[in-house]
């Protein structure tokens, strides 16, 4: 059965793979991307006609519109993978004052995962690109009012994104799937290319996880769970995860944010 599949960031990298690879199963592709030609040029290296849809995530009204945009046309959606990330950028701020690496890995996807739950069916999914690195959360870093140097910033922002993927899946008991996914360390993507000078693992890696997170059983009953495709399978995120109080203020401080 074929499914209907948002993917954020899907203009290079795992985003674009996963898309291909996808795309070639005959789902129907819904594209992510900041720019227009890139997004362009996707469309044609997936194949298969894919909607696109441009939207630049570190703007929440830009979020807000790429909701729009998807519930115009559609009303269904069976999977959302939030794979957008940035890990280095020039400019540590958005315009009105966030940290921009928190904005983007963090607090666009869960506007963009509340905004599309009402089409996001029971036995749909929501798949979170999480990471191998995780940190305890400042939440006055997530607020913007303290700074961050790029690694200590993505690896909070990542456990963050994890932290409210398991909530989520709390407070859905009866679904959709919401599970948040190490892809694999250091895999041959532009932001580690960027970040770290060096080539990468093969990105095979990546999109073959995002894939089985999408569709496969083995994730039909995954809510709420972590998956480390280091180790190649499910376990336990940071240990701040864990911690009520690091939840209670980390969950607090994206809703506040999300309603600002």
């Amino acid at each position: 059965m074929t499914k209907t599949i948002l993917i954020t960031g899907a203009t290079d990298g795992i985003g674009l793979l996963t898309a291909r690879t996808l795309a070639a199963e005959g789902h129907t592709l819904l594209l992510h991307g900041r720019s227009t030609d890139k997004l362009q040029a996707a469309a044609q290296q997936v194949g298969g006609n894919p909607e696109t849809y441009r939207a630049d995530l570190s703007r929440p009204e830009e979020v807000e519109s790429l909701i729009g945009a998807v519930l115009a046309k559609h009303d269904r959606l069976d999977v959302l993978i939030n794979n957008a990330g940035v890990l280095k950028t020039p400019d540590t701020r958005t315009d009105n004052g966030l940290d921009l690496r928190f904005m983007v890995n963090t607090i666009a996807p869960w506007i963009l995962t509340q905004g599309l739950l009402p089409i996001i069916p029971k036995d749909g999914r929501v798949v979170n690109l999480s990471s191998a690195a995780q940190a305890p959360v400042d939440v006055e870093a997530l607020r913007g009012t303290v700074g961050l140097g790029h690694s200590s910033a993505y690896a909070q922002s990542k456990l963050a994104l994890t932290i409210w993927t398991q909530e989520l899946a709390k407070a859905h008991p009866q679904g959709p799937v919401f599970v948040a996914v190490n892809p694999g360390s250091l895999l041959a993507s532009k932001m580690v290319k960027e970040s770290y000078g060096i080539s990468g693992n093969d990105l095979e890696i990546g999109a073959d996880i995002l894939r089985r997170a999408a569709l496969s059983t083995e994730f039909a009953e995954a809510s709420g769970h972590y998956f480390d495709n280091d180790s190649g399978r499910f376990a336990l995120p940071h240990a701040a995860a864990r911690d009520p109080r690091q939840v209670e203020q980390v969950m607090a401080t994206i809703r506040e944010l999300a309603s600002t």
